[in-house]
């Protein structure tokens, strides 16, 4: 599932590619992926210009300019595609908004979702969400305020979208690893030392995975060189049974939540 950093790198090379541009036209292929009625969504997004792409946690929000916002939770599976038809990945393609000759593609949306709302309703549907992790006004007293109030394991915690918007189960494996701390830790059992280590792994771990294009393998676009850069800095996610690249004990895994989580057993205490 696409977290902060892919949804980031989306953002700014969407921002690149359509801000200002106008959709010229809408096709929905699978009326699930969207809320209203195809023909009241079309008509409401179509001839609209993107005024600008903004990003809450792991959902992407396309403002438009009549005042709607196209709010995209990629979900499980979900990634993008902007290019021709000549040049469109050769997969079903849920809903597809054109510019011109070029088109954005929104593929794999099962789970994931293109909904349409106004600011209002967007608000309350973002409501519950929890401080941007990456923030200026998410500072490290403001993160031990936070922590202080949770309890249990330390994985479920950083899963927890009330608690930090936009990390998943990728960036919470990266995170641990890089604070040096067992994903099954207990967060009461952290010291000050760990939570001052854990707030600073995942500004550095987050940061990183946005400079590197994060770490799905798709790319946005013909081209693109970017998208997918993560994917080979990764430390321990999916790496069961590899080397740990630093001590080179071997990676480990356990079913955390019913989450796969992977560390290394030496390098973690």
């Amino acid at each position: 599932m696409p977290e902060l950093p892919e949804m980031e790198n989306y953002k700014i090379l969407l921002n690149q590619k359509i801000a200002g541009q106008i959709i010229t036209d809408v096709q929905i292929n699978r009326e699930k992926s969207i809320n209203l009625n195809p023909d009241l969504f079309m008509k409401t997004v179509q001839h609209q210009k993107i005024i600008t792409i903004k990003r809450r946690g792991k959902l992407l929000l396309f403002h438009l300019q009549n005042g709607q916002i196209l709010l995209l939770h990629l979900m499980l599976g979900g990634w993008m595609y902007y290019g021709t038809e000549e040049d469109k990945p050769k997969r079903t393609i849920q809903v597809r908004l054109s510019f011109g000759e070029h088109h954005l593609y929104f593929i794999g949306l099962r789970l994931g979702y293109l909904h349409l709302y106004n600011s209002t309703h967007t608000e309350e549907h973002l409501s519950h969400l929890g401080p941007e992790p990456l923030s200026n006004d998410f500072s490290i007293n403001e993160f031990k305020e936070r922590i202080n109030h949770k309890h249990g394991r330390l994985k479920t915690t950083l899963l927890d979208q009330e608690f930090i918007a936009g990390i998943g189960n990728y960036y919470s494996a990266e995170i641990c690893y890089g604070a040096g701390i067992m994903p099954t830790k207990d967060i009461d059992d952290l010291e000050e030392p760990k939570r001052e280590k854990l707030y600073q792994s995942i500004q550095s771990i987050l940061q990183k995975g946005i400079q590197n294009g994060g770490y799905m393998d798709n790319p946005l676009f013909k081209d693109d060189t970017l998208t997918g850069g993560f994917n080979e800095l990764c430390q321990v996610y999916d790496r069961e049974g590899e080397k740990c690249k630093r001590c080179g004990t071997i990676i480990q895994m356990e079913t955390i939540s019913s989450r796969k989580t992977f560390y290394c057993p030496n390098c973690q205490k």
